[in-house]
């Protein structure tokens, strides 16, 4: 399959293969879902957390003796039905994480990819380089092939397209080994650098 490399001022400069095997595949949303779960459920911070009979502040002291009071024996006041007492079978840190075969991540990855490529939202730059710090040069520079939230995958820290960029809202600058499918699906646009395309064929190839 053919995908247009273009430069800076959206002009086509060539025309590259790119593999079918990554960027001709079938939508499965089934895959993409699993995907994306398995990254948000790594990310979640899972410090929520109630506190138990043993971690509540309190006297040990029996609030009235067992018998002839006519009232419900009671041998804390920390226990759950009384105010400010712990809570019972309530949430505890823990990890949200859990496994996913490697072959699933790595066809979501195609999948994701594949996506952009046939709703065009797939753009080859043959390179990013800029000779300034500024963010409004390189809005300037990237407004002529791009609109909305977009992606780059640059294949090494460019220090002045990251400065740039760091001020420019919908705009994330990765590198290639970082590419994941919540990111791909979560941008309008998905910006590759000829170099970085290579990388990325060569790790899912």
């Amino acid at each position: 399959m053919k995908q247009e490399v273009i430069n800076w001022n959206d002009s086509s400069v060539s025309s590259i293969d790119v593999l079918d095997s990554i960027f001709s595949l079938p939508l499965r949303m089934d895959i993409l879902n699993l995907v994306v779960k398995w990254q948000r459920a790594k990310k979640q911070s899972g410090n929520h957390k109630t506190r138990l009979i043993h971690e509540i502040r309190g006297s040990t002291k029996k609030p009235w003796k067992q018998k002839g009071t006519g009232r419900a024996r009671v041998g804390s006041l920390r226990v759950p039905h009384f105010r400010g007492g712990a809570t019972m079978f309530g949430p505890r840190v823990r990890s949200h994480a859990h496994s996913l075969p490697k072959k699933v991540r790595s066809l979501g990855l195609k999948i994701s990819l594949s996506c952009k490529k046939f709703e065009n939202k797939l753009i080859v730059v043959d390179n990013l380089e800029v000779n300034s710090f500024k963010t409004r040069d390189l809005k300037l520079k990237l407004s002529s092939f791009i609109k909305g939230k977009s992606l780059i995958v640059v294949d090494s820290k460019e220090e002045k397209i990251m400065l740039a960029s760091s001020n420019l809202p919908g705009l994330n600058i990765i590198l290639y080994q970082g590419i994941n499918v919540y990111d791909i699906l979560n941008h309008d646009n998905l910006v590759l650098t000829k170099n970085s395309l290579e990388c990325i064929e060569r790790r899912l190839g």
